[in-house]
């Protein structure tokens, strides 16, 4: 009877052992991957985001932190949605993305809300030398390499940690030679959720070998809410008194040119559209704005203001702050409603932004321009703020 009482005992301690794990269990995973509540509302579903790429698991991540939230992947190393409050306190989800790996995989547009890298923006010819040795980069923009070649770090899965609620880690180590990029490369992209609704990108990076590294992330933004139509009533100011010109190949030419007397000229608040269809050689090869600004050098605790951007019917603010010299901004020109977003729109032509911190477009064959250069024994480290709130 002793036997039976003790037998008795472990079997409902085991079920209660099992059940509160299984508990947990489901705690972790709501937590990890979808968030539910009055003011927030979407349909991404963790299943949709539940696969295997190249032997490796992906998933979809959610971090938040006082009234702004972000759902990121590790295919990627991409930033799915961001909401934020507009000016009447609804959640408005600022960043364009797709609602599932597959919708991402099979996107014509390959850069919604990802990092890139090694070497965001273009490289002329996909050629570039180092300590006298010719390097060579996959095509995949005509004749120039694009954000990284063929396979840049778009299309790779990242190992994903996240560390605390508000903190995401991306790590991914690229091996010498991949798409071309002598050394093995060790790279840690660290995305945080302040508490002043700020979402903080920290690129770090090492490397055995001399390479070219230039990080940064390719979030397409509309202010006013992914699917609410064109994004050129947006109200953008650029603290930039320079840009760097392009050939029909949207390859800087090596000038330093003043915006002064420019349709480039956004050191004053101009919106988007005021200026974008003037008959301009630089507006007419990027088909509207796909060009580098040069910021000014001015710096407030290490930091440059590099651009403040208004939704004209949201009143959601972002002011970019950042340790790079650069800033890309594209106006969604090569939009062409093929894909689907999460919220059922279509990337209908000019209903996205971007505005990316990096360094020159075509840095390594551009003695001018501030070099990425990455020698073994040296860390890569760079930091970007994008802060939001609102104008009434």
């Amino acid at each position: 009877m002793k036997n039976i009482q003790i037998t008795a005992v472990l079997l409902l301690s085991l079920f209660q052992f099992n059940c509160k794990d299984g508990k947990k269990d489901d705690a972790v995973s709501k937590d990890s991957t979808e968030i539910q509540s009055d003011s927030l509302k979407t349909n991404l579903e963790a299943k949709n985001f539940d696969t295997i790429i190249d032997g490796k698991k992906v998933s979809l991540y959610w971090i938040e932190n006082k009234g702004i939230k972000a759902a990121f992947t590790n295919y990627g190393g991409r930033l799915v949605g961001l909401w934020v409050a507009d000016k009447n306190g609804k959640q408005t989800d600022v960043v364009v993305g797709m609602n599932s790996v597959k919708g991402f995989k099979n996107s014509t547009e390959p850069y919604f809300g990802a990092t890139i890298g090694r070497v965001g923006n273009r490289v002329a010819l996909g050629k570039f030398v180092l300590e006298g040795q010719q390097y060579t980069i996959p095509l995949n923009n005509g004749k120039n390499a694009l954000h990284g070649g063929v396979k840049g770090f778009q299309d790779v899965i990242w190992n994903a940690e996240k560390t605390d609620s508000k903190t995401l880690v991306f790590t991914y180590v690229s091996p010498d030679g991949e798409q071309g990029f002598p050394g093995n490369l060790n790279v840690k992209v660290t995305y945080t959720l302040t508490d002043d609704q700020t979402v903080k990108m920290e690129y770090e990076a090492t490397t055995d070998k001399t390479t070219i590294v230039n990080l940064t992330n390719h979030a397409f933004f509309n202010l006013n809410g992914e699917g609410s139509g064109t994004i050129l009533n947006h109200e953008l100011q650029i603290f930039g008194d320079k840009f760097t010109p392009v050939n029909e190949g949207l390859i800087p030419t090596g000038e330093l040119k003043s915006v002064k007397n420019t349709p480039f000229d956004f050191t004053s608040k101009h919106t988007i559209g005021e200026r974008i269809e003037t008959k301009d050689e630089q507006l007419k090869f990027g088909r509207g704005y796909d060009h580098n600004y040069v910021l000014n050098a001015d710096k407030k605790e290490g930091f440059v203001h590099a651009a403040t951007i208004i939704g004209d019917i949201s009143g959601v603010t972002l002011n970019i702050y950042t340790e790079e010299p650069g800033l890309q901004f594209y106006s969604g020109n090569f939009m062409q409603s093929k894909n689907t977003f999460k919220s059922g729109a279509k990337d209908d032509f000019r209903t996205a932004f971007a505005l990316e911190t990096q360094h020159f477009p075509d840095a390594p064959n551009q003695p001018k321009f501030p070099q990425i250069t990455l020698k073994a024994g040296e860390k890569y480290h760079t930091v970007s703020l994008y802060k939001f709130s609102i104008s009434k």
